[in-house]
């Protein structure tokens, strides 16, 4: 592959209430057994991308011990290697990322000492599969100065995220960041193709007149001086960068045709593994239509839900339509439904929880932490 990757994973997001206090956005569990930037690390090295940057920066702890072996996706040093570099006090520089082109050029070094003619840019917070090197055909066919991978979503969902609209070439003819009101549904995935140089002058020209986002300062304000094309997937793709997206995506995967798609079909996606024992279904214990990942010990009734590591399931307990985090102790009697229960929590015998009118999500003050 003709590119080096660069992960965007260091943003805050208020959207996702509780469940970003404690981990960054890429680092939220997904699909009982991965986490969110497993998705665009396992694309890039799918698509032979050997050397790729990860930027991070907010609630980074738990995705930098995710990130703190490179094995697991198969980037050894000796043909590239993976990096996590969050922000730097230098002499030079006392900012934290201040924008998705700002934490760019903040590791302009990264993209000069490099070689490789072209730059795939992703982000940290999207599910999906997708194969690079058609985008860079793609790109190299256009001539593109920077080509936009984008998707069609629900109408009113494409407000959250940036609006397209491109003439019969491809050519990104509009193209508005989050708007109140959109009369398109195709939208920016935020995975690009760029050429490094001309990625490097890009950003460089943003820090000379203090501008630090992609989208707005380069994306937008550049489109109608540079060539800018859209290439359309119609592949499975999900942003989980909501609470109601989070809970979607991941009640997605119990549909078969998705676990099929993730699961079955080559490429496969790759994460960290732990050394967990099965899951253990104990006399009494009645799943339907759940996934259960390893070290989950199941007393009572699960259905329509999505256990992740090392879940304990009580006696006489329900638990339907809900997401349970990792490491969770659930006690006798207890009802959950409609809710995403946060990772280490202990819930009380004959507690009840239920999501009336939306996701709830469930926080107990006695949560567990491991020193």
């Amino acid at each position: 592959m003709r590119a080096i990757g660069i992960i965007l994973a260091g943003g805050n997001n208020n959207k996702m209430k509780e469940l970003s206090n404690k981990r960054a956005i890429a680092a939220m569990p997904v699909a009982g057994s991965f986490r969110s930037i497993d998705f665009a690390l396992s694309n890039m090295s799918n698509s032979r991308i050997q050397k790729v940057a990860v930027l991070t920066q907010y609630n980074a702890r738990s995705l930098n011990e995710h990130l703190s072996s490179s094995k697991w996706w198969d980037f050894g040093r000796k043909q590239g290697g993976l990096y996590t570099f969050p922000p730097t006090i230098t002499a030079d520089n006392n900012f934290w990322y201040r924008g998705t082109a700002d934490a760019m050029a903040q590791n302009l070094n990264f993209l000069k000492n490099s070689h490789e003619p072209y730059v795939v840019i992703a982000s940290g917070d999207c599910v999906y599969k997708m194969d690079f090197n058609k985008v860079l055909e793609f790109h190299i066919a256009k001539r593109a100065d920077v080509t936009v991978v984008c998707t069609d979503v629900p109408a009113d969902e494409a407000t959250r995220f940036g609006c397209i609209k491109m003439n019969e070439d491809c050519r990104i003819q509009e193209f508005e960041e989050k708007p109140m009101i959109t009369h398109t549904n195709t939208v920016s995935t935020g995975i690009y193709v760029v050429r490094r140089r001309q990625l490097i002058e890009l950003l460089e020209k943003c820090q000379e007149e203090d501008r630090y986002d992609f989208v707005k300062d380069i994306l937008i304000r550049y489109k109608e001086l540079k060539r800018i094309y859209g290439y359309k997937i119609n592949t499975y793709w999900s942003n989980i960068s909501t609470v109601d997206a989070y809970y979607r995506t991941n009640m997605d995967f119990l549909k078969p045709e998705v676990r099929d798609y993730f699961f079955n079909q080559y490429p496969s996606i790759q994460s960290k593994i732990d050394d967990l024992p099965p899951a253990k279904y104990n006399p009494g214990s009645q799943v339907k239509n759940s996934l259960i990942s390893s070290g989950c010990i199941i007393n009572g009734q699960v259905e329509n839900s999505i256990l992740f590591k090392k879940v304990f399931v009580g006696n006489n307990c329900v638990i339907k339509n809900s997401i349970i985090l990792n490491d969770v102790y659930l006690g006798d009697n207890t009802h959950i439904e409609n809710c995403i229960v946060e990772s280490r929590d202990t819930i009380r015998a004959n507690s009840y929880y239920c999501g009336e009118e939306g996701i709830k999500i469930v926080i107990e003050k006695n949560e567990r932490y491991v020193l």
